[in-house]
């Protein structure tokens, strides 16, 4: 029996696929969570109670700590629990993101319950999944081009703010957050800083 839990932050998303993987006869469906921070306690508290989570079930966009983070918390603390990816956000950024963090799949909402069972069930069983589509635009689009703290500040500048603002939120002085946007709208080929933000993260960088 491959025991798993759901995580999304959508209850009826959750709920649905909670119940129809439920349905199949060799995965049991041990627990629900809403972010990734209710799925680490989690585990932990089916660990106290004997109980081995193989799969968590994750999506990506999360309150608190979201999907890419959740995988890599998961990779670190609880080695023996592997992840898959189950999510709208099929960004190309996403895929390369959620293996480095340690998951062991990708795959979109829309797939069929029947190719669901079955990465599941790869996954139970040491192998990777990775929606095809997804995968040959990962490999089109390439890496981030982005550097770590190039991403901090379009990460900042997301919700709108001044430049001001977003020196605040990643702690660096204002000269050197203009220096990263301006590096940033280059290298999105975006005219604005807010262009750039969405930009990088419709290709899943941030």
């Amino acid at each position: 029996m491959i025991r798993i839990i759901v995580v999304d932050d959508q209850a009826m998303v959750r709920g649905a696929l909670a119940t129809l993987l439920d349905l199949e006869d060799d995965i049991e469906v041990v627990g629900q969570a809403a972010s990734g921070t209710e799925a680490l306690d989690l585990i932990a508290h089916l660990k106290t109670r004997e109980i081995g989570v193989d799969i968590t079930l994750l999506d990506v966009e999360m309150p608190h700590l979201d999907g890419i983070g959740t995988a890599r918390r998961i990779a670190t603390e609880h080695p023996e629990t592997h992840c898959l990816i189950v999510t709208t956000f099929g960004r190309p950024g996403y895929v390369q993101r959620a293996l480095e963090a340690g998951a062991r799949g990708f795959i979109v909402k829309d797939t069929p319950l029947p190719q669901l069972a079955a990465a599941i069930r790869k996954v139970a069983a040491g192998e990777r999944v990775v929606d095809p589509q997804l995968a040959v635009d990962s490999m089109t689009r390439g890496t981030s081009p982005l550097t770590d703290r190039e991403t901090d500040v379009l990460r900042a500048a997301v919700d709108g703010g001044t430049i001001e603002d977003i020196a605040a939120a990643v702690h660096l002085s204002t000269g050197t957050v203009r220096n990263h946007v301006s590096a940033a709208m280059t290298k999105t080929n975006a005219r604005t800083r807010a262009e750039a933000a969405h930009i990088a993260r419709e290709n899943g960088w941030l």
